[in-house]
């Protein structure tokens, strides 16, 4: 179950990243996240947003290495899925948006 957790986190960041990825290029004609205008700062806050909620490795692990840290461990990992879940739907109308992006963090983690 725990590398189910760990694929779902994933797949939306990976979907999350394919939508951002372009916003940053800079053959699209503008600074698109590299520059110190308002619109650049918040592409690399949603961007560092985003790593940091997708960053679950170690999470994952300890849910069943260390169960005395489970409640916690759960917390943020549903923290994190919440996040994740918060930003991928902005591009629920995209053809790439899986239904378990909507799901709840006690759908994914079964708690």
């Amino acid at each position: 179950m725990d590398m189910d957790i760990q694929q779902r986190f994933e797949r939306i960041t990976a979907f999350i990243e394919a939508r951002l990825t372009p916003l940053f290029d800079p053959e699209n004609g503008s600074d698109h996240g590299f520059g110190m205008d308002d619109t650049s700062r918040a592409l690399r806050a949603l961007r560092y947003t985003v790593q940091a909620a997708s960053a679950v490795n170690g999470l994952v692990e300890k849910r069943e290495s260390a169960p005395e840290l489970r409640q916690v461990v759960d917390q943020a990992l549903e923290h994190n899925w919440d996040v994740l879940r918060s930003v991928a739907r902005m591009w629920e109308d995209h053809p790439d948006f899986l239904k378990e992006f909507k799901g709840h963090s006690w759908d994914v983690l079964g708690v």
